[in-house]
């Protein structure tokens, strides 16, 4: 039997369209990262000598010890016991609860995940995790859409917006996007046009550029106007800022990767969505709750399950094949192991810092392009006559990862509590040198 998904066809329309001649073509660019026509080829040496080879090429790699890189992913202390409980073994190997009574400690740190989760946001139910923030927020764009038109803030992550529309394309649903004011901010007489008729509309919050939205007066026009909202939030900022369901939200969707997981070459990371209890039958994935046995006794269950896997495939919601377990738990722990206050003053200083940060960049002859509007740990710089390369160019000569260059004289810069008042002060210093 032929496990191939792919036919002779499907390789060679795809092979075109990247510009390569067939699969062969493809491993050269492997070759290529590994230096010689033979790449990381460990063909024929021993256990030892490929070892040296690989550890060798991995030298190759460049580790940056002061970041001001954010745009999504986000440099966060990790409490060594985080890293410790999510390194368990009984964890660690753990797949899918499908015998409660075998996996009371997977399901008990679920449930606990998904009432941290549930207190962040104000909502009432969460469920079990999903792969990441941006499959999060397309889900519950598809548990509010039903085919109708979606709204979107041209303040979203612009990766989450391509996910949400490459989700749409299969069910229907013209996208709108809402465009931004000239500070940065969603424009809220847009929305107010454009409501009617309207499925669902989603916000970031902070936005792409890091400006803080105001989703309360938001959720006002989306509720008045019958649209559900949904709020794709960073986890760390809800610490100072307005809950999803102060603000009006159904739902609130983010990526948790903030709240314990080191930074990765793309992943594992952690996408959470909580909604209000109305819509608990319409959630994705799976929820775990919590009961009593027959003696009396607390335990924990897979008490909804929209996926496929459990259900008839053409009554599930959602062909989400897995979660993030393990991601969920490490962020419990997470938030367990920082507690209440020391996630306040993790946020406190991710603002302040980002803000010491613009104020020292200003100085040196750098401008904020939105001057007037307040942001959380991220800001946008104009740098008049000198490029967004040169800048960037000239802070890697000095072991600094800059911020992401978004125009060609716009970087987007980030701090967050791992930034030191030192690495701040010797970041402006050869950012300045180069004007």
């Amino acid at each position: 039997m032929n496990y191939t998904p792919h036919t002779e066809r499907d390789v060679a329309e795809m092979t075109a369209v990247i510009g390569v001649d067939g699969i062969e073509s493809l491993f050269k660019v492997c070759e290529a990262f590994g230096g010689g026509d033979k790449g990381l080829s460990v063909a024929g040496l021993s256990q030892l000598e490929a070892e040296k080879k690989i550890k060798a090429s991995a030298a190759k790699n460049k580790v940056w010890t002061s970041v001001f890189l954010g745009a999504g992913a986000y440099r966060h202390y990790i409490p060594p016991v985080v890293r410790h409980i999510g390194s368990n073994p009984r964890f660690v190997t753990a797949y899918t609860p499908y015998q409660p009574e075998m996996s009371q400690g997977i399901l008990q740190a679920v449930f606990e995940y998904q009432s941290c989760i549930t207190s962040l946001t104000g909502l009432d139910v969460s469920n079990a995790s999903m792969y990441d923030g941006a499959t999060a927020a397309a889900e519950a764009v598809l548990m509010c859409a039903d085919g109708g038109d979606i709204l979107v803030s041209a303040g979203i992550n612009p990766y989450v917006r391509s996910v949400i529309a490459a989700y749409l394309k299969g069910r229907g649903g013209k996208i709108t996007d809402v465009p931004l004011g000239a500070d940065g901010l969603t424009d809220t007489e847009f929305l107010k046009n454009h409501s009617a008729g309207a499925a669902c509309c989603i916000i970031q919050q902070p936005n792409y550029f890091g400006n803080i939205e105001d989703a309360k007066s938001i959720g006002g026009i989306l509720n008045d106007a019958g649209v559900k909202y949904i709020l794709h939030t960073y986890p760390i900022s809800l610490a100072l800022l307005a809950s999803p369901a102060e603000c009006g939200a159904d739902f609130a969707t983010g990526e948790g990767q903030p709240l314990g997981l080191p930074l990765g070459f793309g992943g594992p990371y952690l996408g959470y969505i909580a909604a209000k209890e109305k819509y608990m039958r319409k959630m994705t994935g799976r929820i775990v709750g919590e009961t009593t046995d027959k003696n009396g006794h607390t335990v924990y269950v897979l008490t909804l399950q929209a996926r496929e896997q459990h259900i008839r495939r053409e009554k599930a919601s959602s062909s989400i094949c897995s979660n993030e377990a393990l991601c969920a738990l490490t962020a419990a722990a997470y938030l367990a192991a920082v507690g209440k206050e020391g996630f306040v003053k993790i946020a406190d200083d991710c603002a302040a810092k980002a803000h010491y940060l613009a104020e020292r960049l200003k100085a040196s002859g750098f401008a904020l392009k939105y001057g007037s509007t307040e942001f959380f740990n991220e800001f946008v710089t104009v740098s008049d006559g000198v490029s967004a390369d040169a800048v960037l160019k000239k802070l890697a000569k000095k072991g600094i990862l800059g911020g992401l260059k978004i125009g060609a004289k716009e970087i987007l810069w980030c701090a967050t509590e791992m930034n030191t008042k030192d690495e701040i002060d010797a970041a402006v210093k050869a950012a300045k040198e180069i004007f």
